[in-house]
């Protein structure tokens, strides 16, 4: 009898921005069952239309700073203008606990800053189909300068060069194709040896006679057991 190891997949999901990262994840949680979107945590100040606990959790810097020194993040960076930004480790554990899989997007840096840490967690790095279309989804945008652009256009080449970090790598030509590719990886991630107990070895050979004896399927058939 072979029986599942219930516990979820930690999945953490980065890639250059205009990669489409983002969107790929808001589609893995609108089409797939059991999966969690994991919510950072900012000192930053909400913006219209963001909700505590949805987008982010908004907390003062002297509570942030408190969750590091009580060691209740699984990573944390200060970005944007002096603003700290966090995974919280609690809610991650008690979905994964209870059998859900949980899925972080989340910047290059912070996803080493796991890797370090965490080497269950399955890492998949989602790319342009080239970096010409990088540039001109990024320039599609129509919501930065010229000079900004640029600047995150240097920064995906850098990050690109770090794919041979991570477990696996979705090249998002195709949003559809692309959210079904990484379906598939997490459908083959469960199924790996050592995510799946097998009961039946933990018994000595003595008992496996006894339970294959005893078992009501051979009541009425005649057995020769060696």
């Amino acid at each position: 009898m072979i029986r599942k190891n219930h516990k979820g997949i930690f999945i953490v999901i980065s890639g250059p921005s205009g990669a489409g990262k983002g969107t790929v994840c808001k589609e893995l949680i609108k089409t797939s069952e059991n999966l969690w979107l994991s919510v950072s945590m900012t000192t930053r100040e909400p913006r219209d239309g963001e909700t505590n606990g949805v987008e982010y959790f908004f907390v003062s810097k002297e509570e942030f700073q408190k969750q590091i020194d009580e060691g209740n993040l699984l990573e944390y960076a200060i970005i944007h203008s002096n603003h700290y930004y966090g995974t919280p480790k609690a809610l991650i554990s008690e979905y994964l606990n209870v059998g859900i899989d949980v899925i972080l997007e989340i910047d290059i840096n912070g996803a080493l800053q796991i890797k370090e840490n965490n080497k269950e967690a399955l890492f998949i790095f989602i790319l342009p189909p080239s970096m010409e279309e990088l540039k001109n989804r990024l320039i599609k945008r129509g919501t930065e300068t010229k000079e900004k652009i640029i600047e995150r256009f240097k920064r995906g080449y850098q990050e690109i060069n770090e794919i041979t970090k991570y477990n696996y790598v979705v090249v998002n030509d195709e949003l559809d194709k692309a959210v079904d590719k990484v379906k598939a990886i997490i459908t083959a991630e469960r199924c790996r040896v050592d995510r799946i107990e097998e009961v039946f070895l933990n018994n000595s050979e003595e008992v496996i006679h006894e339970k294959l004896i005893s078992n009501k399927t051979f009541n009425n058939t005649d057995i020769t057991i060696d």
